[in-house]
């Protein structure tokens, strides 16, 4: 490439200036672990060299090898030209500085509900924890910061993709946690049918039909089992608050990420009390759902009596 030649390409800094200035002119799209240039520009350079990822500023002087300026040049051009997370092109990514690896198999990690587990922000007393399900598990990243929050918990981990389970089993094998989180392939509960959790965690599908036909380039690389969930988003979110109850012991509860799907949730389940619990940088996006709420009988609007429904049948706990 021409640039490699540039002999103002020579230290870091100039290949992180470098990348900020033709990412801001491609006008990327971001989210996947970086909300700006200048922080996707920094993420790219520190894990292309393997150094640490926290700031760029003691690594400004830093002057790569000839190979690694290569390797630079080439991970800037191919996230502009070809419009690849940059996850994806490093086969990484981070939450609350736990490394994953990832790849095009699975969601990249970007979950608020890691957020919540690494402050202990749960409404659930930790050393109560002793058993946790991670629905729709992908990469296994929330499986694993459940094992890191919970340190005597046993964790079992479910997904529908195979792909998607052999990059967990990875990570799980990376992180030594391969006695504490078993992994299971299948359909939501159908592979732990008879088993109960204290908490259940999931990041399920919850992006609505208008928003699958605006995704930027970027989000149409991961996989669309991973993002789609129908008309309003909220198809496989229904499915766990139906079979929720029989999988949850007495005081558990479900943490659910829907993204912007609250309004609509509110609107099919007026009976139950939600709990949302919001991040620095998330505000009605995830829920709490104690195990006593939504128990067999009225689920959602659509399955209400016609008559007999009033404010003093609400179920509580």
């Amino acid at each position: 490439m021409p640039a490699a030649s540039k002999p103002s390409l020579v230290t870091l800094g100039d290949f992180f200036r470098f990348a900020v200035r033709r990412f801001k002119a491609a006008r990327l799209a971001y989210g996947h672990g970086t909300t700006n240039a200048v922080d996707e520009a920094a993420f790219m350079m520190l894990e292309a060299l393997r150094l640490p990822i926290h700031t760029i500023d003691p690594w400004l002087d830093l002057e790569p090898t000839e190979a690694e300026r290569a390797r630079l040049l080439t991970l800037i051009d191919a996230r502009v030209s070809l419009r690849l997370p940059a996850p994806y092109l490093l086969g990484a990514a981070y939450m609350r500085g736990v490394r994953f690896h990832i790849d095009r198999r699975a969601l990249i990690p970007r979950s608020f509900i890691g957020d919540l587990l690494a402050d202990g922000a749960l409404p659930i007393d930790p050393h109560k924890v002793k058993r946790v399900l991670d629905l729709c598990t992908g990469s296994g990243c929330l499986a694993i910061l459940a094992a890191l929050a919970f340190p005597r918990a046993k964790i079992d981990a479910v997904d529908l993709s195979a792909g998607a389970l052999a990059l967990a089993r990875r990570n799980v094998a990376s992180h030594r946690l391969g006695d504490r989180i078993a992994l299971h392939r299948g359909d939501l509960f159908e592979p732990v049918a008879k088993q109960r959790y204290d908490l259940i965690i999931t990041n399920p599908p919850y992006v609505d039909a208008g928003g699958m036909a605006k995704l930027p380039p970027e989000y149409r690389h991961e996989p669309r089992l991973a993002l789609a969930a129908g008309d309003d988003g909220l198809d496989i979110v229904h499915r766990i608050l139906a079979e929720r109850p029989r999988h949850l012991r007495p005081g558990g509860g479900l943490l659910c990420e829907l993204g912007r799907g609250r309004k609509p949730l509110e609107r099919a389940y007026p009976d139950a009390d939600f709990l949302w619990l919001d991040t620095e940088q998330s505000s009605g996006e995830v829920f709490w759902l104690w195990q006593n709420y939504l128990q067999s009988g009225v689920r959602s609007v659509r399955d209400r009596p016609a008559r007999g429904v009033g404010p003093d049948s609400r179920i509580r706990g």
